[in-house]
């Protein structure tokens, strides 16, 4: 079992957020359909496109923190301030990874509800992980990540 006495004690693991995000999409698309786009655009084209795009951001901001020896899953304690790869133009390019994946996603199936769920997962995202991994960062490495911060903006 982790020690949860180090984490930013998250509300819930960020892969199950979206993946909850995308049942409820594809269940209200499911009841009743809502399309995102007219049916004469290549949506799955296009979707497949910027999901592609928004899990190679994923991929590799994992790889880059895994490789700077730190922890991905919100559970594990952070070991390091990571400031290369993706992390020197987001601080958060794993969350805006999924945000983009959803949209993609959205794009691809034609489903207006996959898109409106956007809103509820980036509001847990930001107020239920984010927020609350941000002063766990403040408080384990200091000055560090205050100067990441100040350098870094966050797009979500």
């Amino acid at each position: 079992m982790a020690d949860t006495a180090d984490t930013a004690n998250v509300i819930v693991r960020p892969p199950i957020a979206w993946a909850l995000a995308v049942l409820a999409g594809l269940v209200l698309d499911w009841l009743m359909p809502l399309p995102l786009l007219p049916a004469a655009l290549p949506a799955g084209w296009l979707g497949a496109t910027v999901f592609v795009l928004a899990l190679a951001l994923f991929v590799w901001a994992i790889f880059t923190i895994t490789r700077a020896g730190s922890n991905v899953p919100t559970n594990l304690p952070a070991t390091a301030i990571v400031d290369t790869g993706p992390y020197r133009f987001t601080r958060n390019p794993i969350y805006l990874g999924m945000v983009l994946g959803l949209i993609g996603l959205a794009i691809a199936v034609n489903s207006l509800w996959l898109l409106m769920m956007l809103v509820p997962f980036a509001l847990v995202i930001h107020y239920g992980v984010i927020t609350r991994e941000e002063v766990y960062l403040e408080r384990r490495f200091g000055d560090v990540y205050r100067r990441y911060r100040a350098q870094v903006r966050r797009w979500l």
